[in-house]
C-alpha cells in the first residue's frame, strides 16, 4: 500500500512539469473535505510495476484547484527520491500524470470548492510495498 501525506503548500522547488489534464474517470461521491480528497486520489494512485520501481521511493507533486474540481494550472514534481535512477523517477513521474488524467475531476461540494480554489496542494507518495525475493 502506497502511502502519502498532503497539506496546504506554502514555497515550493519546481523539479519538473508533468503534462496531463482531467478525465471523465473521477469518484462520483461528492468530495467534502481534505481527507475525502486524499482518499479518493490515492484510490486512483497504480504505483509503477514492480520491475519498474523503487522500495521507499518517495515523490510529491504539487496541484491546484478549481471551484469546480478540476485541475487548475499545471501539476508539478516538487521532490523525488535522491537515490532513484532516472529511469525510476520517469516511472513515478508518469505514475502520478496518469493518476490525474483519470482522477482529477472530482466532484467536489461548493464548500470545498470555494475554500480550496487555486490554493496550491502537495501529496507526497511512498512506495512501501512488499518486494518478492528474488
Amino acid at each position: 500500500m502506497a502511502k502519502f501525506r498532503f497539506q496546504i503548500a506554502g514555497e515550493v522547488l519546481v523539479i519538473a512539469a508533468l503534462a496531463g489534464s482531467a478525465a471523465a474517470q473521477s469518484p462520483r461521491a461528492p468530495i467534502n473535505t481534505l481527507n475525502e480528497l486524499e482518499a479518493a486520489l490515492l484510490a486512483c494512485w497504480e504505483p509503477p510495476p514492480i520491475e519498474q520501481s523503487r522500495p521507499g521511493m518517495q515523490i510529491t507533486v504539487l496541484m491546484s484547484f478549481k471551484r469546480n474540481g478540476e485541475l487548475f494550472g499545471q501539476p508539478r514534481i516538487t521532490f523525488q527520491s535522491r537515490d532513484a535512477s532516472d529511469a525510476e523517477r520517469a516511472s513515478y513521474r508518469t505514475a502520478v500524470a496518469e493518476m490525474l488524467k483519470r482522477c482529477a475531476s472530482l466532484p467536489f461540494t461548493q464548500a470545498l470548492g470555494n475554500a480550496l480554489a487555486g490554493a496550491p496542494l502537495t501529496m507526497r507518495f511512498v512506495d512501501d510495498r512488499e518486494r518478492p525475493p528474488d
